[in-house]
């Protein structure tokens, strides 16, 4: 399949310099019906090797996609040492929603469909971002996600949701049972047979990447 790919930078606001830019990997095959984009884990980022292969799943599958570093190059700088921005919720929200925002002001995936997908702290960052901007996310699905760390945002989760977890990754999964029993949306809980919490385990990654793209192609759109 002929993907395009594009380079993107994002302006923001920095919390250590000021202003400064974020930087994303748009990939686009030939007529995408939808587009995905991902915030990656605590101490990750847009080069994470699992999401690289996640999204070429989804590729295959006529989804746009969009990695993306949560943080600017001063901000991760700081994070390195104190690890505190990782965890800073709203703030990987903004960022999430400045990375919808750019999308929709290009010409070759404005009006796509937006689903998101997030990984650990990313996880929740998107559920936090589906509920402040309802009519511009259609579907969040997590991969061992923290769910539990949007807090207050989970009952007000309109984006039909689907968290995959490991079965031997017991502490995130009933961190996972509790913010399904508070959210009102349609949600599911996947578990991943024999998969730990970071789907190292030959053929769970490409479980969650056919979840994934399942999930995506059911509520963004199939070709």
């Amino acid at each position: 399949m002929d993907v395009r790919e594009h380079a993107i930078r994002i302006e923001v606001a920095d919390m250590v310099a000021g202003t400064g830019e974020i930087e994303g990997d748009l990939r686009l095959p030939p007529d995408p019906c939808g587009l995905v984009i991902f915030a990656h884990g605590s101490g990750s980022s847009r080069h994470s090797p699992r999401n690289q292969r996640v999204a070429a799943y989804m590729n295959d599958a006529d989804l746009a996609t969009l990695l993306f570093d949560l943080l600017t190059s001063a901000e991760e700088a700081v994070d390195v040492r104190t690890r505190h921005l990782r965890f800073d919720i709203g703030l990987l929200a903004t960022r999430l929603h400045a990375a919808g925002d750019a999308v929709a002001e290009r010409a070759d995936t404005t009006g796509l469909p937006v689903g998101t997908f997030g990984a650990s702290t990313g996880a929740a960052a998107a559920l936090v971002a589906a509920a402040e901007r309802p009519d511009s996310v259609q579907a969040v699905v997590s991969r061992g996600g923290r769910p539990d760390l949007a807090g207050e945002a989970l009952p007000l989760v309109r984006a039909p949701t689907l968290l995959i977890v490991g079965s031997r990754d017991p502490e995130v999964l009933s961190l996972n049972e509790s913010a399904v029993a508070r959210m009102t949306c349609e949600r599911e809980i996947a578990v991943v047979p024999g998969a730990t919490h970071l789907f190292e385990e030959a053929g769970t990654l490409e479980q969650v990447a056919e979840l994934a793209t399942g999930w995506f192609g059911r509520h963004l759109g199939t070709r």
